[in-house]
């Protein structure tokens, strides 16, 4: 399988989101006009971004929904479950480990680290907030998939060096600051006032 965009991996999110909805409505085959409606982009694209991974679909019969589905899942690597611990226990943070969707993908929050004496040792929604000074040896006692970093910039990239030590291979930064990693850690960033910039330009743009 060759090398795909991001923005590919992104659309292929979009169009499983749209096959969850369609197979609550009982619907069982979709058009790839259907989701290139939902992906924001062409049947074109669609054809193009699903035949990276093989083939799909019958010309004129279009896409079995539950098939597509389950499909799409197997490349997204959501046929398992990842143990996922976040560090930073504000308000980003709050609200993320109170998001029923990432267990219901697979995603499970084991452990939670602040510096704060005054959060660690209180329970969110079941986890309880550990002392951020225990990180490594905690995570070589329980390995993780994945971290969510939430600290404050400055204390960033420190908190990222510890989960690399530790071995953590993927993480998915919100703190507004750029880190780096080594190569073989993979690293994504999500940074709101850029989202709401595009929004900005888009509308100033229509």
């Amino acid at each position: 399988m060759r090398k795909v965009s991001e923005s590919t991996v992104r659309r292929l999110s979009l169009y499983l989101r749209f096959l969850e909805q369609s197979l609550v409505h009982g619907l069982t085959t979709i058009s790839s006009g259907d989701l290139a409606r939902r992906g924001g982009t062409t049947s074109a694209q669609v054809r193009k971004d699903l035949s990276s991974f093989g083939s799909f679909g019958k010309r004129g019969l279009g896409y079995s929904v539950p098939q597509l589905a389950t499909r799409i899942r197997d490349i997204l690597g959501l046929g398992r479950a990842y143990r996922v611990v976040l560090v930073g226990a504000g308000k980003i943070g709050g609200a993320l480990v109170h998001y029923e969707g990432f267990r219901q993908r697979g995603f499970q929050i084991g452990a939670i680290y602040d510096r704060d004496p005054k959060k660690v040792g209180s329970r969110w929604n079941g986890v309880v907030v550990r002392d951020v000074k225990r990180l490594e040896a905690d995570l070589t006692k329980e390995p993780s998939d994945i971290a969510i970093v939430t600290t404050p910039a400055e204390s960033a990239q420190a908190v990222v060096d510890a989960l690399v030590a530790a071995g953590v291979p993927a993480i998915l930064n919100f703190a507004p600051v750029p880190l780096d990693v080594p190569a073989g850690v993979f690293l994504k960033h999500v940074n709101m006032a850029l989202e709401l910039e595009a929004l900005s330009y888009a509308l100033a743009n229509r």
